[in-house]
């Protein structure tokens, strides 16, 4: 989670998308919201009953296990991009 946040920051200071109080925050919030996402995710197979949600990557439990926390984080990123342009 700590490495999401540096990269994030990283990556908006490279783009130059404000302060770095703001960057930092926002790094630091798709960090948590990231966990939250693979959280849920998790809560909703045990919910059902399911252990993997795929089989097309075999012993990861299926691509959703990869990206769950993508999909919590990828639109608030694109919300981000599209008010910070």
């Amino acid at each position: 989670m700590a490495l999401a946040a540096v990269a994030g920051l990283i990556g908006a200071l490279w783009f130059h998308f404000g302060s770095i109080f703001y960057l930092a925050l926002a790094a630091a919030g798709l960090a948590v919201v990231g966990q939250i996402g693979d959280l849920a995710e998790s809560a909703l197979k045990r919910h059902f009953n399911v252990k993997d949600s795929g089989r097309i990557i075999p012993g990861h439990g299926g691509v959703l296990d990869r990206v769950d926390g993508l999909v919590f984080v990828a639109p608030l990123v694109a919300l981000f991009l599209y008010f910070a342009r």
